[in-house]
């Protein structure tokens, strides 16, 4: 059985009681043997390699079993845990609110998720139990690595830049720092990626694109199946997505399957403007940035050694 499979059973979405392994069996799927890496990865600039360098430790506590193991006894299947664990940062606001914020995502999805994840237990006790186990998970798994110098460098990146129109990155800088020096690289990498993310949606938005659209543009743009991202890991039904096509080949973004020349340049000029956004952070980081990278790269793997990251670059880059 695929993803694509679970998600489109009929009755309640699946992803409100599917369990961990089940999960991780599912999407922790690698690609093809000799697939090559998405172009947008081999050619990034300097934001999206610092972004996908860092995108498994900033995402540690959605897929660490420890963590995992740790809500469950709060009554958490996975993706009721994601949800709240993201929409917490903000306090307890509407579920239209909390919809808002995960503008990939097919709403009664989220709707569902974050409702039933309230259900089960409250926000303070989430959020202790969530970080001290994702911290206790991500230091066994750098096995005494030294993030003094690449902690400082991120957290330059983290005050160079303000939280407008940033909402989830300033809910989340809202949070403080861990004590822990690994707390502190996990909640740096969670940031800047979740500043990003925020500015992304922003650049989609101002292109015109609607939460379905944005998805099927990136799947051609990365080389993707369509629906691979939207129905396979979001939730939205075939028929959402193949209206959102229909609405690309419309706008002569989407021709036969594929990106028109138009649509390639569009969906190019999202990620220049995105990475634009983050040019702060990459200024703040400075001589830095190398080195940066190159370790968060290290242990990007090590996590995903671990079991506790897809080892898709496809799905990575597109997280």
């Amino acid at each position: 059985m695929t993803l694509s499979e679970v998600i489109m059973d009929p009755g309640t979405h699946p992803f409100l009681t599917i369990d961990y392994d089940a999960a991780i069996e599912l999407i922790f799927q690698s690609a093809p043997e000799g697939t090559p890496p998405p172009a947008p990865v081999t050619s990034g600039r300097p934001a999206r390699r610092l972004r996908d360098a860092m995108e498994p430790i900033a995402s540690h506590a959605v897929w660490s079993r420890h963590t995992n193991e740790v809500l469950a006894k709060l009554g958490l299947k996975i993706f009721t845990g994601y949800v709240w664990g993201k929409a917490a940062v903000l306090g307890e606001p509407p579920t239209e609110v909390v919809v808002s914020v995960f503008p990939g995502f097919e709403p009664g999805l989220i709707t569902a998720a974050y409702e039933e994840a309230r259900r089960q237990c409250g926000r303070a006790g989430m959020m202790a139990a969530r970080e001290e186990a994702t911290i206790e998970s991500l230091t066994e798994v750098l096995d005494g690595a030294d993030v003094t110098a690449v902690v400082r460098a991120l957290r330059r990146g983290v005050e160079a830049v303000d939280g407008t129109g940033r909402v989830l990155f300033s809910g989340l800088r809202s949070l403080g720092w861990p004590d822990d020096p690994v707390g502190q690289l996990w909640r740096a990498c969670d940031l800047l990626r979740q500043h990003r993310g925020d500015g992304h949606t922003a650049a989609c938005i101002a292109a015109g694109l609607g939460p379905v659209t944005m998805n099927v543009l990136t799947e051609l743009w990365m080389g993707m199946p369509v629906g691979q991202l939207a129905i396979g890991q979001r939730g939205w039904p075939e028929e959402a997505v193949a209206a959102a096509v229909t609405d690309l080949e419309g706008r002569g973004l989407v021709a036969d399957g594929a990106l028109t020349t138009a649509g390639r340049e569009l969906r190019d000029d999202i990620e220049e403007r995105t990475d634009a956004l983050e040019q702060p952070v990459i200024d703040a980081i400075g001589d830095d940035l190398e080195s940066t990278v190159a370790s968060l790269d290290s242990w990007s793997a090590a996590c995903i050694a671990a079991g506790f990251y897809t080892p898709d670059i496809y799905k990575r880059a597109t997280s």
